[in-house]
C-alpha cells in the first residue's frame, strides 16, 4: 500500500499533523520508535499558555497564536484542559509595576480572549493567595492561562487519527529512508524485531530533539539544519499551599518560575533553561538545576522550600531551531518548518521547535506547505472538533463530574473524578454496566483490570510506565507494592496477548 504521508515521531507535533492529515482523507503512516509522547511531550510544565514572557522578547506573532489556540484547545478538550489563575507577586527590584500592567493587558487582549476571565489587581495582605509568601510581596495581579495533561492531548490526537484511518505503529524505529521514483520507501523495524518497508509520497521529520539525527543517520543529509537542545527541569515537592491557584515569580536572572498546585498532594516547580549536549532522550535534572528552583521559589514563600520536600523530578528536552541566541532562554519558541525537495524528487518536511499551545497550528502550517503533494485533501476541519471524551461545554466539567459520582457510586468519589479527567465522557465505555467494584476485575491501587484492558485496546499501551507516568502519573501515588503488581499484571498479559495493545 503506498501512502500519502509518513510521519516520524509520536509526539505532539506529529499526532496533532497525523489527527488534521487524517481528517483530510489523506493517507497517514506515523511511526514512534517508543512510546507515544515518552520525550518532550511529557515532560512540559504542562500548561496551555501564551508566553507571557515571550513579549519581552518581541515575539508577538506566536504570542497572539498561543493565546488564541488557548481557547480552541480549551474547548476541544475540556476534561485534560482547564483554567488557571496565576498570581504575579510585585517583586520591587524587578520590572516596575507599569511594565507589568501593560504586558498583562497585551496579554488579554492579543488574542481575543472570550471564555478566560481577564487580569485584575491583588491585594496580597487581604487576599488568600499572601498568606504563604513573605509579608515583603504586598501587590500582585492575577491572569488567566490553562492546564493540560500533556501526555494524554498526544494520545488523545493519536486517537483522533485513527479513528480517521491513520496508522498509529508505536515501538516502532524507522531505520532508513531512501527517495525512489517520485515517493520515498522507508524501512521500519519493530520492538519485536520484524522489518517492514513503508512507501510514502511525502516524508515529515518530527522526531523532536531527534530531528536533526534522523536527517544525518536515516535520510543521509550530510549538512543537516541544526537543532538547540534547551532542557527544562521540574521537581515536585510536598504541597506548598491549600488554595487552587498558580503563582509565577520573576527571578533576578530575568527567568520566571511556576508553582502549580499538581496531583492533589503536590506542587509543582519549573522550569530551568539550561543547554544540553548528549543524548536527547535521557535528560536529568543537576544539582545546580535543583538548588536554582529551590532558592527561586524560596524567595517568595515563608516557608523555605527544601531538599526533602522533593517528591520527584523530570526533566525533557525543548529541540528549538538554532538561531544563534547567546542565551537558552532567549532562543525563540517559535517553529520553523523547512522543506528539502531536490528539483523532481520526493519531499520532505522538517519539524524544528514548536510547542503543545500551538501544536494545531502548527499541524495546519505544515500540511498548508505541502498542499500541492495531496491536491485531493479536503479544507481544514478541526478548529471546532472535539478529542474523544471532550464532547461537552467547557463550563459543565463539574456537572459531569457530580453526574459520575452517583452513577459510579460503588467507586470512591475521588477515583471517579480522576478518570472523569482523564476520559470525559469515555468514562462510560470503561465502566459501562458495572454495578458493583468488582465486577471491573482486580484492582491496582485505583486501576482497575477493566481500566488498564481499554488502554491496552485504545491507547498503544504495553507495560506498566505507559500507565504509571504517560497516560497518568499514577505513579506519584500508588505504593512500591501496587506498582510491583501493576508491572507483573502488564508483562504477564502482554506476553499472552501482544497483539491486543497494537491498535492500527
Amino acid at each position: 500500500m503506498m501512502y500519502d504521508l509518513f510521519i516520524i515521531g509520536g509526539g505532539i507535533n506529529g499526532c496533532s499533523i497525523a489527527r488534521d492529515a487524517a481528517g483530510r482523507g489523506i493517507k497517514v503512516f506515523l511511526a514512534e520508535m517508543n512510546d507515544l509522547a515518552s520525550g518532550t511531550s511529557s515532560a512540559s510544565t504542562k500548561l496551555i499558555h501564551g508566553g507571557l514572557r515571550y513579549l519581552e522578547h518581541y515575539e508577538f506573532r506566536l504570542v497572539r497564536e498561543a493565546l488564541i489556540e488557548r481557547e480552541v484547545l480549551l474547548k476541544s478538550a475540556p476534561h485534560i484542559i482547564w483554567p488557571l489563575r496565576f498570581i504575579l507577586p510585585h517583586h520591587q527590584g524587578l520590572r516596575p509595576r507599569w511594565l507589568i500592567r501593560l504586558g498583562l493587558f497585551m496579554y488579554d487582549h492579543l488574542g481575543g480572549r472570550k471564555i478566560l476571565p481577564p487580569t485584575r489587581s491583588v491585594d496580597l495582605t487581604t487576599d488568600v493567595t499572601g498568606t504563604s509568601l513573605k509579608q515583603e510581596f504586598t501587590k500582585a495581579f492575577e491572569y488567566s492561562d490553562c492546564w493540560v495533561e500533556d501526555s494524554r492531548f498526544v494520545v488523545l490526537n493519536a486517537r483522533d487519527a485513527a479513528k480517521r484511518g491513520a496508522v498509529i505503529r508505536t515501538r516502532t524505529k524507522v531505520q532508513s529512508a531512501r527517495r525512489i521514483d517520485g515517493g520515498w520507501s522507508v524501512d521500519i523495524v519493530g520492538d519485536d524485531g520484524t522489518m517492514e518497508t513503508i512507501e510514502t509520497k511525502v516524508l515529515l521529520n518530527s522526531a523532536g530533539p531527534w530531528v536533526s539525527e534522523v536527517l544525518s543517520t536515516v535520510i543521509g543529509r550530510n549538512d543537516p539544519d541544526k537543532i538547540r537542545m534547551v532542557k527544562g527541569s521540574h521537581l515536585v515537592v510536598d504541597k506548598l499551599y491549600d488554595h487552587d491557584r498558580c503563582y509565577i515569580f520573576q527571578n533576578a536572572d530575568g527567568r520566571i518560575c511556576f508553582a502549580i498546585p499538581y496531583e492533589n498532594d503536590f506542587t509543582l516547580i519549573g522550569t530551568t533553561d539550561e543547554d544540553h549536549k548528549g543524548d536527547p532522550g535521557k535528560p536529568k535534572i543537576t544539582e545546580a538545576e535543583t538548588t536554582y528552583l529551590l532558592a527561586a521559589v524560596s524567595e517568595y514563600f515563608k516557608k523555605p522550600v527544601t531538599r526533602n520536600m522533593v517528591r520527584w523530578s523530570y526533566s525533557g528536552i525543548r529541540p528549538l531551531y538554532d538561531d544563534g541566541a547567546s542565551k537558552a532562554q532567549e532562543a525563540t519558541r517559535d517553529y520553523v518548518l523547512k522543506v528539502d525537495q531536490p528539483e523532481g524528487q520526493a519531499p520532505l518536511l522538517s519539524v524544528f521547535g514548536g510547542k503543545i499551545t500551538t501544536s494545531r497550528k502548527l499541524a495546519e502550517h505544515a500540511l498548508e506547505k505541502l498542499a500541492v503533494f495531496f491536491p485531493n485533501a479536503t479544507a481544514p476541519w478541526n478548529r471546532n472538533a472535539q478529542l474523544p471524551g471532550g464532547d461537552f461545554a467547557v463550563g459543565d466539567v463539574a456537572k459531569h463530574i457530580e453526574a459520575k459520582k452517583k452513577a459510579y457510586s460503588f467507586l470512591k468519589p475521588a477515583n471517579v473524578v480522576r478518570m472523569f479527567k482523564a476520559y470525559g465522557t469515555e468514562i462510560d465505555k470503561i465502566l459501562g454496566e458495572a454495578r458493583f467494584a468488582s465486577d471491573l476485575g482486580k484492582f491496582f491501587g485505583p486501576v482497575s483490570e477493566r481500566e488498564i484492558e481499554f488502554l491496552r485496546a485504545n491507547e498503544w499501551v504495553t507495560c506498566a510506565d505507559d500507565i504509571l507516568w504517560r497516560r497518568s502519573k499514577l505513579g506519584l501515588h500508588m505504593s512500591a507494592e501496587e506498582q510491583s503488581a501493576l508491572q507483573d499484571y502488564m508483562s504477564d498479559n502482554v506476553a499472552k496477548n501482544p497483539k491486543k495493545s497494537a491498535k492500527k
